[in-house]
């Protein structure tokens, strides 16, 4: 079994995102954030991304970093706005980024489906909405669903706790959030870790995000972000 590309700096983990690239980030607010690899990004340069996450960025660093940059053509996310998400509402109000609001159920469902080759399923979430509109539906058991449609991404960035050289993934705590399903549904997975560990140090009990799905890993120092400017 081929390992994954263990590289040396977060700026070789994102080189070839190419413009217009749908992205898959990690993160619940700053937990899971793969902050590095997004500087990176900004740093690479590539844009008309679409960007799909639960938020929208907070403060002005990670996402909201890349959104200020002007990266961003498009979010899909469940959480737009809430106290610190300024940089995403003066860009929406601007009329210079679009946005899909997707109920965060869905949202991982659908990145799941992309990962398990689903073509498409019926969920209740939504019905009656404005998220339903233009969708097509199904009385399920005296229930209307809604069909959705699985959201794969050309690459996923994702921050885990630590990785083995081939891929082997184990989270931490609330950072595990969305990294599992992002992993599975991108073409590309770009992960950054506090640690590489050698092949057999992971409890094969303990792998959340197997090998397979990953192709690019890099060790980052870790990095604690608070808000600055929140308004």
């Amino acid at each position: 079994m081929s390992r994954a590309q263990v590289l040396e700096t977060c700026d070789e983990a994102v080189a070839g995102i190419e413009d217009g690239s749908t992205v898959l980030v990690g993160g619940f607010g700053f937990a899971g954030m793969p902050f590095d690899l997004l500087d990176a990004l900004i740093r690479q340069g590539a844009k008309d991304l679409t960007v799909v996450s639960n938020n929208a960025g907070n403060g002005e660093v990670g996402l909201a970093a890349l959104l200020k940059a002007g990266r961003v053509r498009k979010v899909v996310c469940s959480f737009p706005r809430q106290s610190d998400s300024y940089v995403f509402d003066g860009l929406y109000r601007a009329g210079k980024i679009e946005l899909e609001v997707v109920p965060q159920g869905n949202l991982a469902e659908r990145m799941r489906a992309a990962g398990a080759g689903i073509g498409a399923f019926f969920c209740p979430t939504g019905a009656g909405t404005t998220l339903a509109e233009g969708k097509e539906t199904r009385v399920i058991d005296g229930r209307t669903h809604v069909l959705e449609y699985p959201i794969k991404g050309d690459y996923a960035l994702v921050s885990a706790h630590r990785s083995d050289p081939m891929g082997n993934l184990v989270y931490r705590k609330t950072a595990r959030n969305f990294g599992p399903v992002m992993a599975t549904a991108a073409t590309t997975t770009i992960v950054q870790v506090g640690e590489v560990v050698a092949v057999g140090e992971i409890d094969p009990e303990t792998v959340v995000t197997p090998s397979i799905y990953i192709d690019r890993i890099v060790r980052v120092e870790s990095r604690h972000y608070t808000v600055q400017g929140a308004r």
